[in-house]
């Protein structure tokens, strides 16, 4: 798709603490999900299929698997002599401020000074989509809008940290900003991502570091919410927010469905991931599989049910996996149950184990564990 004037920036460590078993060795942008993607394809793959051909990755900490993904953004068409992917690692002082997105976009200054696009799109790396970000820039630019901000209507999900809740006029600019109001029933909330004018982010930090407020959701939106021209775009699409285990598992267990599929697996607007070649499952004498996204490389001698089994997997003979997630080059072996069950990768569950969880709170087992 042609270029546009706009500069992409996806956080890969927001919202860590809320699915600390998976974010201990990875970046939040780097959880595996879906079979065969990382989080931070969604993100990644909808800039690329807006058109965007200039994406920074702010990281902070353990992101050695999300470069080891990420690569040279082949995958992505990004690998370019000009623009393309760029890895913002760490820089600058150390501060106690934990996780500050103030604080790591002030780090990058300088890239956002040398870039010259005028628009600067920012997302987190932990909501499951599929949005044409061509149409919230055609929404901005036609509004004149200083900043335009994502929101869902609806109720918010359950463990979403500090969610923004706004009041918008008809024509959609945002009034007012709340930030975890005490409210149950609908509203508009942000799904984190907005659009905002290039000079204005960079003054805005600015302004931020030199008060030493580095709240990024109080001190750099709420608080100039009446200053500017601040609008808002309304998805309607499917979105799922990754803000805790439970939260996971259901965005898991969501793809089964035909209807989740279209909208975010869409022919026009591909989701895009690093390919790794590998035999087609390959099932056994007896092997039984319903309902289940099974990638490649996996080998099925036993039952798998509802569930979705990464590259690379082996059940073995009488085994029954039922809505589970197995995780990358996981075994399996004879004769084991399990049921509602997350398995990091690389795990063994040795011969006549069971392993039961619940729907809202499955069993989860760490990456290279033997059980």
């Amino acid at each position: 798709m042609r270029g546009n004037n706009v500069l992409g920036l996806i956080f890969s460590n927001v919202h860590e603490e809320k699915v600390r078993e998976l974010t201990d060795t990875r970046t939040m942008g780097s959880v595996p999900f879906g079979g065969r993607y990382r989080l931070i394809d969604f993100p990644l793959s909808n800039m690329v299929n807006s058109g965007i051909n200039k994406v920074g990755v702010i990281t902070k900490k353990n992101y050695q698997s999300l470069m080891d993904h990420l690569g040279s953004g082949k995958a992505w068409d990004l690998s370019r002599k000009r623009e393309g992917l760029y890895i913002l690692p760490p820089f600058g002082s150390e501060s106690n401020i934990n996780n500050s997105r103030i604080e790591s976009l002030a780090s990058i200054g300088l890239f956002l000074k040398n870039s010259k696009e005028d628009l600067v799109l920012i997302t987190d790396s932990d909501i499951v989509c599929n949005i044409d970000y061509a149409d919230v820039i055609s929404f901005h630019v036609k509004n004149d809008a200083d900043i335009t901000l994502v929101y869902r209507s609806g109720k918010v999900a359950y463990g979403v940290s500090n969610p923004s809740v706004y009041t918008l006029d008809p024509d959609g600019r945002v009034r007012d900003m709340l930030i975890a109001p005490m409210s149950d029933g609908e509203c508009s909330y942000g799904i984190g991502m907005m659009l905002i004018k290039r000079a204005l982010l960079i003054k805005l930090v600015t302004d931020c570091v030199s008060r030493n407020l580095y709240n990024f959701k109080r001190d750099l939106l709420q608080r100039n919410i009446k200053s500017y021209r601040v609008f808002g775009y309304e998805f309607s699409g499917f979105t799922k927010a990754i803000c805790s285990m439970g939260a996971y598992f259901e965005a898991n267990m969501a793809l089964m469905l035909p209807s989740v599929r279209s909208q975010l697996f869409r022919q026009d607007r591909p989701v895009y991931t690093k390919v790794r070649d590998d035999m087609p499952a390959r099932y056994g004498l007896g092997a039984q599989a319903c309902n289940s996204l099974v990638a490649d490389g996996c080998v099925i001698e036993g039952e798998v049910r509802g569930s979705v089994l990464f590259r690379g997997v082996h059940v073995g003979k009488g085994s029954v996996v039922e809505d589970c997630v197995i995780m990358q080059d996981s075994e399996i072996r004879q004769n084991c149950r399990l049921s509602y069950v997350v398995t990091d990768k690389n795990v063994v569950i040795k011969d006549d184990r069971s392993l039961v969880g619940f729907q809202s709170y499955p069993v989860f087992i760490s990456k290279g564990s033997t059980v």
